[in-house]
């Protein structure tokens, strides 16, 4: 279970976007000790052949220094996505994890549900993730966020997360920056992917979130072309986990009409919030073999008695 600490739902508005630097460029956030507010967890028990294929980001990486054989991992060279500016401001008051020192147990806890995933999808196999939660307010699209930043920050995995609510488009604002356009528009007008994909300076992930939110948008994540995309995305580059942001299972068709084309299923709880029953009725519209489990979000007792810190030796 993740266990976060308990913050206000509402969405932090960023300012107007800034001009984007070239592409490659890094963009760093300042890390902000926050007072207060601990954390620990555990996981519980073919394209369309109208449309060519499309560029992504270019996974090649950077050349190695004359003279000096490559060796191990090399991050992508993101020369094709879109590049942004994230809101440091925004991108706190949200609750994302790029706020938090690397050594914070909200931080530390998204490191145990990412070990957690990736030895389970090892024995299963797969890499699509679909994280989702029984009803509106209960913490998927943070969840969704924070867990691919870090899942980008292993060793041999990038991540592309895809924002599948339809009905509201909230990955992009939770990072302050401005998208207009997103999923929909390569679904119902053929936008190339290389349009829609930001690289938001994070290294190894890229983003597709924004776009016009529509009704009925039960029937496109379960139509053939969304299947079709789906199957593109796993399959263009193995060392790649795509992570999906869907809605709530209780809130209408969305999650039941996609579930069948991921691999695995996270679900988002809220403590003190989410019933049992709400869980139970969720957690039996979807295939039980594909569940990995339980995040359970915005915990509210203390966990510094399991604290596990770093300490200096001294000299």
């Amino acid at each position: 279970m993740i266990k976060i600490k308990k913050e206000s739902p509402k969405i932090a508005e960023a300012q107007p976007e800034r001009e984007a630097p070239q592409a490659g460029e890094a963009h760093g956030i300042p890390a902000k000790k926050e007072k207060g507010g601990r954390g620990i967890g555990r996981l519980l028990p073919s394209r369309r052949t109208a449309t060519p294929p499309q560029r992504e980001e270019l996974p090649s990486a950077a050349p190695a220094a004359e003279g000096k054989p490559r060796s191990g991992w090399h991050s992508p060279d993101y020369s094709v996505s879109r590049s942004v500016n994230l809101a440091p401001a925004t991108v706190a008051a949200n609750r994302c994890i790029l706020h938090h020192p690397a050594d914070s147990a909200e931080t530390d806890a998204y490191r145990m549900l990412r070990t957690q995933i990736l030895q389970r999808c090892k024995e299963r196999g797969g890499n699509t993730l679909m994280v989702t939660s029984s009803a509106p307010g209960e913490g998927k699209t943070i969840t969704a966020l924070n867990l691919a930043i870090t899942l980008a920050q292993e060793f041999s995995h990038t991540v592309l997360l895809v924002d599948c609510d339809l009905r509201q488009q909230m990955i992009h604002r939770y990072l302050g920056y401005q998208s207009e356009k997103g999923l929909i528009d390569h679904l119902f007008h053929d936008a190339p992917l290389s349009d829609l994909i930001t690289w938001p300076g994070i290294e190894k992930l890229t983003v597709i979130s924004g776009g016009r939110p529509i009704t009925g948008s039960s029937e496109l994540l379960g139509s053939p072309q969304m299947r079709e995309l789906v199957e593109e995305m796993k399959s263009r580059y193995p060392e790649r986990f795509v992570i999906f942001d869907v809605p709530p299972l209780l809130a209408g068709a969305d999650a039941l009409a996609f579930a069948p084309l991921v691999d695995h299923i996270v679900f988002t709880v809220q403590e003190g919030e989410t019933s049992i029953l709400n869980v139970r009725k969720a957690l039996q519209m979807v295939p039980a073999e594909k569940v990995l489990g339980l995040v359970l979000n915005r915990q509210k007792s203390p966990t510094d008695a399991t604290r596990y810190p770093a300490r200096p030796v001294a000299a």
